[in-house]
């Protein structure tokens, strides 16, 4: 099992010691590193700049928005990056949520799997440097009746394949990234409840498509924070369990609150929910069990870390990528440090 490492979002008062994390990954050997988007830091720009400033770890977009891009756009930017970071780059796309869709974009989150799968293939096909022509539901190219015709893509990238990822929580986006994708982006995984809550539709996507599971990234993202009291320790998370399971969507849209659902916590979901909706975030916050953190984090000793290591591995997993906690760069540097060791204490290195 590989490790990556996410910086999740920049301009939130982090930049620098970011940019040392990704630094200090890239020293001990991480896979990859991964920097997020909504409606803030964009993902190609910070990515560029950690490329710039490292030397061997890959780069993802984790996610850039399908909304917030043109395909065409999309295979551009990844086709440079890729050039850029001397072929590090890692593809990750999403549909976002309808908030963010409908509310920054002014896209309409209607049929998110079929523009999904649309948006993959025109991307794949420009990536490849084929004339570009596509006629689908969301998009015509080139547009009828006009001066435009087939392009192909000027830019050679470094790679004939650039490796592409979907964010996927819902079973019907598993099997379709299972079925058109070459990884798995996942989001608040237990390693006890995987098989149900992602294995099994990612497998049956890939049979739809005459694959195996073999090369496939099963990569889910896992916050990491080292110490003695793990009771302690998840209550730093709380706010962002609630932000995600309680407030991310709307009462009739929130998929991570249907996942917390699918393993098991279907009052408590509803309890976080109704709280954070109705303006007490604390209550929210302090509504989230215990184990539900505990479960989809790393937490403790190095020990008890490798421990659960095992269980993700044992799992199907085969990427796990950290979020390293810490309220100081030293910090998260440790942190960062512990999930290397940890690895090999768990014989996966």
């Amino acid at each position: 099992m590989r490790l990556g490492i996410n910086l999740g979002y920049w301009g939130a008062g982090m930049d620098g010691d970011n940019l040392a994390v990704a630094q200090e990954a890239d020293r001990l050997g991480y896979a990859v590193c991964w920097a997020a988007e909504a409606y803030g830091s964009d993902a190609p720009t910070v990515l560029s700049f950690v490329a710039a400033r490292t030397e061997r770890i890959d780069i993802g977009s984790a996610i850039m928005q399908i909304p917030a891009r043109q395909p065409a756009m999309t295979a551009m930017t990844a086709a440079t990056l890729d050039s850029l970071s001397g072929g590090r780059f890692r593809l990750g796309l999403g549909v976002s949520g309808p908030q963010v869709s409908e509310g920054w974009y002014g896209v309409r989150f209607d049929k998110p799997l079929a523009r999904t799968r649309e948006y993959v293939e025109i991307v794949r096909k420009a990536m490849s440097r084929e004339r570009l022509t596509h006629q689908g539901e969301h998009w015509t190219l080139p547009l009828p009746d006009g001066p435009g015709k087939p392009l192909k893509l000027t830019v050679h990238p470094t790679r004939p394949h650039i490796p592409l990822y979907i964010a996927a929580i819902g079973p019907k986006n598993l099997e379709q990234t299972g079925e058109i994708a070459d990884g798995a982006l996942l989001i608040f995984p237990a390693a006890e409840h995987l098989e149900e809550t992602a294995l099994r539709p990612l497998r049956a996507g890939r049979e739809k498509a005459g694959l195996t599971m073999e090369g496939f990234d099963v990569h889910p993202t896992l916050p990491l924070a080292l110490g003695d009291d793990v009771e302690a320790l998840a209550d730093i998370f709380r706010p962002y369990t609630a932000l995600y399971v309680g407030g991310m969507g709307s009462r009739k849209q929130n998929f991570y609150n249907r996942l917390a659902q699918r393993m098991g916590y279907e009052q408590a979901a509803a309890e976080i929910q109704d709280k954070y909706l109705s303006g007490d975030k604390n209550g929210a916050a302090a509504a989230v069990p215990h184990q539900l953190i505990d479960r989809t984090t790393l937490l403790g000793t190095v020990d008890r870390i490798a421990d659960r290591m095992r269980e993700y591995a044992a799992a199907g997993v085969t990427t796990l990528t950290l979020a390293p906690a810490g309220f100081t760069l030293d910090e998260r540097i440790a942190a960062l440090r512990a999930g290397v060791e940890a690895l090999e204490r768990a014989g996966l290195a």
